[in-house]
Formats: structure tokens, sequence, C-alpha cells
């Protein structure tokens, strides 16, 4: 049975906690980050479906953690930084990241960003501050420590706020980030979005404390636990921290109880290793039925709007696909650039080779 003690505002039945009546996010922002949430879980679904039909090579959704996701990131300022992991669509949705351009770098195509060099989900758009994706786990960790150091001795008030898994806090990286951050104080926050598991190894091999968020004691840090489902919650334990951080009071370690409702990926098939049952159970947590419930509930949405706002979200997401699916893939001449300011005369000749090679089979 599920059973832990997290801070918690909003109940799974859509009830709010008395002693938290109270929330700093107003019905106006409520919608919002909902509307963007049944985008995020719609989107999820079909690219999941885009990959199985074979249009796209591969896939991770985030299914069962919007709220995490999306609480956290909405709590954030524009000028302050997004360290991504690789299921955060939900934080770049909440920074206004294109519809159009996401589905570009899934499909891989001449408009994508990475010029189809990156596998999906790897995205990244400085101008809105939301970094680059890689793979490797818990690498981005000392890296937005880096990025935090450099505001402070800047002077600057931003703050940077970096997400990762539970299985991350088994790396490395983890610890030298998180050590690093509490010696200096950096204007960090650490979001560790604990599904449960990291692909198949469940969270109780990771660690042999009672949560990750006690960890932090250990670096001279501030931890939270905080119900990861739970949208008000979330947002509000974030919002703490980034004033923390701005007072230059250092950082914050956040541990958002959540969990992975779908596989790891579209490569994972999570029924080979988990107990339905227990999904089930995190079925009746899910976060983006706790938030209809809880604004029908306020009298501030109805199945009517909700069916609407559905067909709106099919047709937005059904035109960026047709859109996208036009667009061709990146020229050939992609596999020379961005490297070297001046191509090399070896790399010269291998692009005239192919060029002709080009000119021949047409």
């Amino acid at each position: 049975m599920l059973d832990f003690k997290a801070f918690n505002i909003l109940h799974p039945d859509g009830t709010v906690d008395k002693a938290h009546s109270d929330s700093s996010l107003t019905p106006d922002q409520l919608l919002f980050l909902y509307r963007l949430m049944l985008l995020n879980r719609r989107l999820d679904e079909r690219m999941i479906m885009l990959q199985r039909q074979g249009r796209i090579g591969f896939y991770i959704g985030s299914a069962g953690e919007e709220a995490a996701i999306m609480g956290s990131a909405f709590a954030l300022d524009e000028k302050d930084w997004i360290v991504p992991c690789y299921r955060e669509l939900g934080a770049a949705l909440v920074r206004g990241y294109p519809l159009f351009e996401l589905v570009c770098q899934f499909f891989g195509n001449a408009e994508d960003i990475n010029k189809g060099r990156q596998m999906p989900n790897h995205y990244g758009k400085r101008a809105i501050r939301f970094a680059s994706i890689s793979s490797p786990v818990g690498t981005q960790i000392p890296q937005a420590t880096g990025i935090s150091l450099a505001i402070k001795i800047r002077g600057g008030s931003e703050a940077v706020l970096v997400y990762f898994g539970d299985g991350a806090t088994s790396q490395g990286d983890f610890h030298v980030g998180m050590n690093f951050a509490g010696v200096y104080k950096t204007p960090t926050i650490f979001f560790c979005r604990n599904n449960q598991w990291a692909i198949s190894t469940p969270a109780r091999c990771q660690t042999a404390v009672d949560n990750i968020a006690v960890k932090a004691q250990a670096y001279g840090v501030e931890g939270v636990q905080v119900d990861g489902n739970d949208l008000l919650a979330v947002h509000a334990v974030t919002a703490k921290a980034l004033e923390k951080a701005r007072r230059g009071d250092g950082p914050t370690l956040i541990e958002a109880v959540t969990y992975r409702l779908g596989g790891h990926s579209t490569s994972d098939d999570p029924k080979a290793y988990r107990d339905e049952e227990l999904v089930e159970q995190w079925r009746r947590r899910d976060p983006l039925v706790r938030l209809r419930s809880y604004l029908t509930s306020s009298g501030h949405w109805n199945e009517t709007e909700d069916a609407r706002l559905e067909e709106e979200i099919k047709v937005q997401i059904q035109d960026n696909l047709k859109r996208a699916e036009r667009v061709p893939p990146p020229g050939v001449d992609s596999l020379f650039t961005d490297v070297y300011d001046k191509l090399p005369w070896n790399l010269r000749e291998q692009q005239e080779e192919l060029e002709e090679t080009e000119r021949l089979t047409d």
C-alpha cells in the first residue's frame, strides 16, 4: 500500500488540506497549468503511438509526473535557468517552447534545432534558458551547480533548477554537485523526481535511508520531501526554495514523490518487473485527475469545457504533426557543419566526394 508523509496540500480526491487552504496560484494560473498538463499527457500518448508505428525512433513520456514537473517550473522567473533531465517536456511547455519545434525534434527533420543529430526528447533552447538535454544519468547536476556558481560570482539574482530521477542519486555527479553547492551556497534547486523506478531498478535499491531528501543533510543543504502529484504543494515548496536561493542562503534539495505510470521509454516493458496492482494504486493518485477534480469542485471548470479542451488539443497536435511530417530530413551538408569554423581539408574532400555521389545518383 502507499504510505508516505510528504508535504501535501491537494489530496488525491481533489480536496484541499484545511491547514493550507490559501494557494499562491490563482484560478487562471491553475487553468493554464491544467491545459498544459493535458497537452503534455496527450502529446506523450500520441508520440508513443508514432514510435510504435515506426514514424519516430524513440520517445520518453512523463505520464503521472506532470504536476511535479510543471508545478516546479512554473515557480521560476523567466530569467532563471532550467537544466532538465529527459522527462521534462512539461517544463519546456511552461517556458513556452514552441510545439512545432518540439515535434520537429522528435522527427529529427530539417527544422529540428539539432538537425537530426540527437535522439528524440533531447532538445534545448538558450533563448528561454532551457539547457540542452543529455542522456548520461546525472551529468547535468554538477553542470547546474556550475551555472549557479557563475551567477553568484557575477552578482546575479537568477536561480537554477535542475531535474533528475531517483536513479541519478546513486551517481557520483549527484554527490559532487550537491557538495559543491553546499560549500559555496549556490542558488541551485536540486529537484529529484522520485518516480520509484530507474528503468527496472526500484527506488529501495538506490538508498538505505528512508528518503532521498534526507541526503541533503550530509552537504549542509536543506532537504524537503513533497507529494509530487500535488501541483499546489510542488509549486509552494519550489517557490520557497527560490526565495531562499535569491537571498543568498544556498541550495535546496526537493524530493517529489511521484510515479512513472508508463515505461521508462518506448524501449522498455514495465510489465516485466512491476506489480500492476501497485500501478493501479498510483493511477488513483493521477495528478491530472486530481487537479481537474479540484478545479471542477471549486467552480472553475466543467465537463463541457474539458471536452472542448480535449478536442482543441487533438487538433493542435494533429496540425503540428502534419506540418512537421512535410518537412524533409536534414541536408547531407549538415554532416559537415557546426563543428569547425573552417572545414579541415580531409572533411572538405569527403564533403565534395559525397556531393559528387549525390549528383551521379540523382
